[in-house]
């Protein structure tokens, strides 16, 4: 066991608290790992907010990067020194959904990420809980070694650590969620990290056309670099102004803010046979109204994708090699690089519209 410093959330809608705790040695298949960077992502805001519950004292942080520090006795693939980033759901491997190709679905994940004890405890004891058993926003942390990718030498941990969230969650969605065809039109609603990320896949797939939707005009700007061919503000009949641009719906739309009001106008975009695909996560108790007709008479689908519904190890490994081809955009993705003790700053920041992702760095 060693001693690191954490932010830990102790209460909703105040500061996080740095203090020093406790971390575990790895169980046989797990990796300590040295974090690096962090990215701030919305869903660290529901845990910090209330919006979506979790237990307290809590980590939260999960789009990591890192160094390995020290790894269990049945790791094989990785050894100290190696530059990883994370993937937020470890897999069993042999459950029906991983067998099937549907690894963010296991079954068994909540037996994978039980411990014979706690991987996070204050000095006193008290146990301090991960965000899906991740808790980056600690100095040290524990991971599975199937929950981790090695990158290349020349990605830079502070641009990797998007790979383990925003990227694979945006890109994994446009081509193992939503299956986007070559030459399909695309709507993408909410143009933060993982929406930028959604346009960049769309764009990747061979979109014709590439319509970024979102309340604040510099996002907006912004996603014309990722590559959106149309920007519409949402303030505005959304579905009438893409009607007006194309001449009719959308062949896909993606939903990345995680609300009912975005929901509906994912479906609502939609030429008939068109597929929505929710993207982001909404608040505990968030339910849906949709009309029952567009699916009965224009054949439209409504999906969800979670984590990218993707295979993390080769995913990951595919986007890093985009990167260095200069086919992914990253380094323009991240907006801030700040210390550790700014994170409460950082998320304020991402308020504004100038914002993509910022990224803490936790070395200094």
């Amino acid at each position: 066991m060693i001693t690191t410093e954490a932010a830990v959330l102790t209460a909703v809608n105040q500061p996080l608290e740095f203090t020093e705790i406790m971390v575990d040695d790895p169980q046989p298949n797990e990796v300590r790992l040295a974090v690096s960077n962090v990215g701030l992502c919305h869903s660290d805001l529901h845990y910090m907010t209330g919006t979506v519950g979790a237990d307290l004292p809590v980590v939260v942080g999960h789009e990591v990067a890192g160094v390995v520090e020290s790894v269990g006795s049945a790791v094989t693939t990785l050894r100290p020194g190696d530059r990883v980033v994370g993937a937020l759901t470890p897999s069993c491997g042999a459950c029906r959904n991983c067998q099937v190709g549907h690894p963010t679905q296991c079954q068994r994940t909540a037996q994978l990420r039980q411990r014979p004890r706690p991987a996070f405890q204050l000095p006193g004891g008290q146990e301090v809980h991960r965000l899906g058993d991740v808790g980056a926003f600690s100095r040290h942390t524990l991971m599975r070694e199937n929950a981790l990718v090695q990158v290349p030498d020349d990605v830079g941990l502070h641009v990797g650590c998007l790979l383990s969230c925003c990227i694979i969650t945006g890109v994994g969605a446009v081509f193992r969620g939503a299956q986007v065809r070559p030459g399909a039109t695309v709507a993408v609603i909410g143009c933060g990290g993982v929406g930028s990320a959604i346009i960049q896949g769309a764009r990747l797939a061979g979109a014709s056309a590439i319509v970024a939707v979102d309340l604040d005009d510099a996002r907006l700007a912004a996603a014309r670099t990722y590559g959106a061919t149309h920007v519409v503000n949402g303030a505005t009949d959304v579905p009438a102004e893409i009607q007006q641009l194309l001449g009719d719906g959308v062949d896909y739309s993606f939903e990345a803010v995680g609300s009912a009001r975005t929901a509906a106008t994912a479906l609502a975009v939609l030429r008939p046979t068109g597929t929505a695909c929710l993207v982001g996560i909404a608040p505990d108790g968030t339910d849906l109204t949709l009309p029952a007709s567009s699916f009965f008479f224009g054949e439209k689908r409504l999906i969800g994708s979670y984590m990218g519904s993707g295979q993390a190890q080769e995913d990951i490994a595919q986007f890093a090699r985009q990167y260095q081809q200069g086919r992914l955009l990253l380094d323009e993705m991240v907006s801030d690089i700040i210390p550790f003790h700014d994170i409460d700053k950082g998320f304020e920041a991402m308020k504004s519209g100038e914002v993509t992702r910022i990224v803490a760095d936790l070395t200094v």
